[in-house]
């Protein structure tokens, strides 16, 4: 354990009890955690749960950190199980809220001014607070206007970089001694949740999305952005217009009529994002949907989003033409194109288990077709065969698949194909039209240009490096982080017997000394040394004895 890991050793003693508590003992056992079978006797919480169930509550029970990480991860169905997405679905992140004095200190140091020169009132109990932020109703003293002020929880981001620097240390011990960690690709996992959320406590991250959201929605009478004031937003600070309407999710439609005008619209708007756009929210769950007057939708909380390159929505396009088609082998091709390959495949069984995914969806009426499942069933196939799928286009099937279900849950009926038609038609004619196959064509010949150009130089270069015996080959194996760790076990127990012989030889020359004040007759700090460095010492030993390596 590092120098590091000892400073936040409180932390991981924390995540070893939890993880205790609700059961899993074989994860703790494959961590380098000192002291961590003092721990194992730690009373187990009772009751009958599924592994998933104890899952969600070890997140909820290690804090916000985990919470997110849980959050982000339901949103990567390609990477985890539908039972464990169900239950990190209902994760809490329902806090107690931080006291008005710390919220209006972090109000005022961000907006340089006296809160009472920003807002003529100010609700000192927040509407709703999370783990990142909470928010407060206010009225602006200039604009006259009702708003919501967005407000990050003072001193979280020392928290979250904590909490992420274990999370790293747990993802790269579990990749290297298990298989699912390699399977998942943790470290990677841990990545991609720390750039998340370290977006996310950007508030004008969040403060850009909405303004271009209302760029590109702003034609559509059907869903309304809520007007964003940026003279009063900062990285942790975020104002906006206090919207009045009810939570999708609270709504109670009795109409028919409006059921599916709701359902069409919604759909409508994820998919007008994902193709038109290219730029998404990426969570667009009843909790998130504000229902106004007239059945126009409001969308919030613009943290997460996805964003898909023009060539993605291309390969889209080619690929449902592709399914349609029943043509394994040209859907292969364009999942090849868009996935990173993460060792050897075998072309022929991934087509017939293209082909068998397909035929399960061409023999459904086209009302019962649902096109997020269909892309998360390719995506499972893609994982099992260790082709690793983009962030974002993950993303992309599980902002559908939550789309097509609330759209379902409002009205049954929905015909999913009929409503995405549109949109696939725009972009399938946008794919083919001359300029689109002109702009790509020029590119390809540019490419080949410039590497026709190119490549007498580099052929020169290489026959130069061999003539002259300079030319070396990058060797990676891909198995040496447990000789990694081992180094570092290495260079940290001969750190720490440096130190302790440091502190004896210093102790030793205090003693003969006598300086004041004295202990026992001896000067004090010798005796101080010697029982600092004993201890090291005895937790060297333990260490030592306990891993049987000497």
């Amino acid at each position: 354990m590092d120098i590091k890991a000892v400073m936040h050793l409180r932390r991981f003693k924390d995540i070893v009890k939890t993880l205790f508590r609700y059961g899993f003992d074989d994860v703790v056992d494959r961590l380098d955690f000192p002291g961590k079978e003092l721990l194992r006797k730690i009373h187990k919480v009772q009751g009958e749960m599924s592994t998933w169930e104890r899952m969600r509550h070890t997140l909820e029970d290690l804090g916000p950190t985990f919470i997110k990480f849980g959050q982000l991860m339901s949103l990567r169905p390609d990477l985890i199980p539908n039972p464990l997405i169900l239950e990190l679905r209902k994760l809490q992140d329902e806090v107690a809220p931080v006291d008005y004095e710390a919220i209006r200190q972090v109000v005022e140091t961000n907006l340089q001014r006296p809160l009472t020169e920003i807002f003529s009132s100010f609700d000192e109990k927040p509407l709703a607070a999370a783990s990142l932020a909470q928010v407060h109703k206010a009225v602006l003293r200039d604009a006259g206007q009702m708003v919501a002020v967005k407000i990050q929880r003072p001193k979280i981001r020392p928290v979250i970089e904590t909490d992420l620097y274990i999370l790293e240390r747990i993802a790269g011990q579990l990749h290297e001694r298990t298989e699912w960690g390699q399977i998942y690709d943790l470290p990677n996992l841990v990545q991609e949740v720390k750039k998340s959320l370290f977006r996310e406590l950007d508030f004008t991250r969040e403060a850009r999305h909405m303004k271009i959201f209302a760029t590109t929605l702003t034609e559509s009478n059907e869903v309304y952005i809520p007007r964003l004031y940026e003279e009063v937003t900062t990285p942790q600070v975020l104002t906006m217009e206090l919207v009045q309407g009810t939570k999708l999710r609270d709504l109670k439609v009795d109409a028919v009529a409006d059921r599916e005008l709701l359902a069409k619209r919604g759909l409508r708007l994820t998919v007008k994002q994902i193709l038109e756009n290219g730029f998404f929210h990426a969570d667009p769950h009843p909790g998130n949907i504000i229902i106004l007057d007239d059945n126009v939708i409001c969308l919030l909380d613009w943290g997460m989003v996805g964003r898909l390159t023009r060539r993605t929505r291309y390969d889209l396009i080619d690929m449902i033409n592709a399914v349609v088609d029943r043509d394994s082998e040209k859907i292969l091709s364009i999942l090849l194109s868009m996935t990173q390959v993460d060792g050897s495949i075998v072309p022929r069984r991934m087509e017939r288990e293209i082909l068998d995914i397909v035929d399960i969806y061409h023999s459904l009426p086209i009302q019962e077709l649902n096109i997020g499942q269909l892309l998360l069933d390719i995506s499972t196939m893609l994982r099992e065969n260790r082709l690793k799928v983009p962030a974002d286009l993950a993303i992309m099937i599980k902002a559908l698949i939550t789309a097509e279900g609330t759209a379902r849950q409002l009205y049954p009926q929905l015909n999913v194909v009929e409503e995405a038609k549109p949109y696939v038609r725009k972009l399938a004619l946008e794919r083919w039209k001359p300029e689109t196959i002109w702009r790509e064509l020029r590119r390809n010949i540019s490419g080949l240009l410039t590497f026709q150009k190119e490549l007498p130089l580099r052929l020169s270069q290489i026959i130069g490096k061999i003539d002259r015996g300079e030319l070396s080959i990058r060797f990676q194996h891909e198995n040496l982080g447990g000789i990694r760790s081992t180094l570092e076990n290495i260079a940290n127990r001969l750190t720490l017997g440096i130190i302790v012989a440091a502190l004896i030889v210093a102790s030793s020359m205090i003693i003969t000394t006598g300086v004041k004040p004295l202990l026992f007759g001896f000067p004090a700090l010798g005796i101080i040394g010697y029982l600092v460095s004993g201890i090291l010492g005895l937790w060297l030993i333990y260490n030592i004895l306990r891993s049987r390596k000497f």
